[in-house]
């Protein structure tokens, strides 16, 4: 159509693809020629394989699509194309290759590259440091099972100890002594029965109350009376302090008398207290024992025990001894 030309007579002569139809053909359209495409003038209708257009400068030899371009030496990088300017159409870059196409496929971005010295394996897991850390969490489960099994055979034994003691008394001990200081015991000291002790003030022996230590079960009775003694001279190895323990029997009740030493009178009386918890009036279950802390001169020294005013002596006297040093 050109200027002034109001175009084709009829439709089909401004339809450039006319010349496809039946009609078209019988109006004497015709397809383009010399270079026109699509019925167009000019017309670029050059046709060329897939992958062979260039774009730019051409790159260096690409190897063939799906197959690994070789690889640069190691340390080096492969050389890339000038920025803006790509490989062939259709053809892999040369800097990059799909992950399926190199060596373990998928995978081939998560592998490690081969160190250089030839060790030909990757570097692992700490499987050395991981093996020593459990050796030694079950060292410390053993050593603590054994430390246990120790001290709970330690407190067993010590419990047993402990119950023997008690279970093979002979009799219901008394106040249980503390150390509070002296010579260790190291020495055989005197120990008596209370018969063979002076007796005075109405004291005497006895036997119809079964359960006295001394010799033949004879005791000390009739002592319930103001004025009644026994009186024990011992020799002591050395002056310094002595423990005198005295064993005894009162009937299911507290009792108490006053102890001389050496003519000096204490001021606290010798306690002589239901320790064996017997009913009241039972001599026979009433044996226990007491003590008392002294002081001994070296050589002889007389030891009294006695009833007096405001005492309460409903007792009988069994044994006395003494042990170096106070409890």
């Amino acid at each position: 159509m050109t200027p002034g030309n109001n175009g084709a007579s009829t439709p089909e002569d401004d339809d450039p693809f006319g010349y496809l139809y039946a009609d078209g053909q019988a109006n004497g359209a015709t397809p383009p020629s010399g270079g026109g495409g699509y019925g167009y003038p000019g017309s670029v209708n050059r046709v060329r394989a897939v992958g062979e257009r260039q774009y730019g400068q051409p790159q260096a030899q690409q190897a063939p699509y799906g197959q690994q371009a070789p690889a640069a030496p190691y340390g080096q990088q492969p050389q890339a194309a000038p920025y803006g300017q790509q490989g062939a159409y259709g053809r892999p870059s040369a800097h990059y290759a799909a992950p399926e196409t190199l060596p373990g496929g998928g995978d081939a971005g998560t592998t490690r590259q081969t160190p250089a010295d030839g060790g030909g394996r990757g570097r692992g897991p700490n499987t050395r440091g991981l093996l020593i850390g459990a050796i030694a969490v079950v060292a410390a489960v053993v050593i603590g099972i054994a430390i246990a099994m120790t001290g709970g055979d330690s407190d067993d034994d010590k419990g047993g100890a402990e119950a023997g003691s008690t279970a093979t008394a002979s009799r219901s001990a008394g106040p249980t002594p503390s150390k509070s200081g002296g010579a260790e015991d190291d020495a055989e000291l005197p120990k008596v029965d209370a018969k063979a002790l002076r007796l005075d003030g109405g004291a005497a022996t006895a036997s119809d109350v079964e359960g006295a230590d001394s010799a033949g079960g004879v005791y000390v009775g009739g002592f319930n009376q103001v004025g009644a003694s026994v009186t024990w001279n011992v020799n002591a190895p050395e002056k310094g302090k002595y423990t005198l323990y005295v064993t005894y029997g009162v009937p299911g009740k507290d009792a108490d008398a006053t102890l001389t030493v050496n003519a000096d009178a204490q001021t606290r009386p010798l306690n002589l207290g239901n320790f064996a918890k017997a009913a009241e009036g039972d001599y026979v279950k009433g044996w226990t024992n007491t003590y008392a802390s002294i002081q001994l001169n070296k050589g002889t020294n007389t030891i009294k025990i006695s009833c007096e005013q405001g005492n309460q002596c409903d007792a009988n006297l069994d044994q006395l001894w003494l042990e170096k040093g106070w409890k």
